[in-house]
């Protein structure tokens, strides 16, 4: 993890964010109190799309899901 002051941040910021692309993460500071973070954006995963239908049989609902509740004003 990198820390970085926000006046150097500011004529950095395309440097700061090559360091981002390749996982670093960067904490921008102000009077070397962290202010803000610069982390990389999770990528994608490649993979199966939701079904519909696929969690058929996972859910119960109780069959007094919709009765008024005693404590309820």
């Amino acid at each position: 993890m990198n820390q970085v002051d926000l006046n150097v941040a500011q004529s950095t910021l395309p440097e700061l964010i090559e360091e981002v692309q390749l996982g670093e993460h960067v904490v921008i500071t102000r009077n070397n109190e962290p202010v803000a973070e610069i982390v990389p954006i999770a990528a994608a995963k490649p993979g199966r799309k939701p079904v519909f239908g696929s969690a058929k049989g996972l859910v119960h609902m109780a069959e007094d899901f919709d009765a008024p509740l005693d404590d309820f004003y």
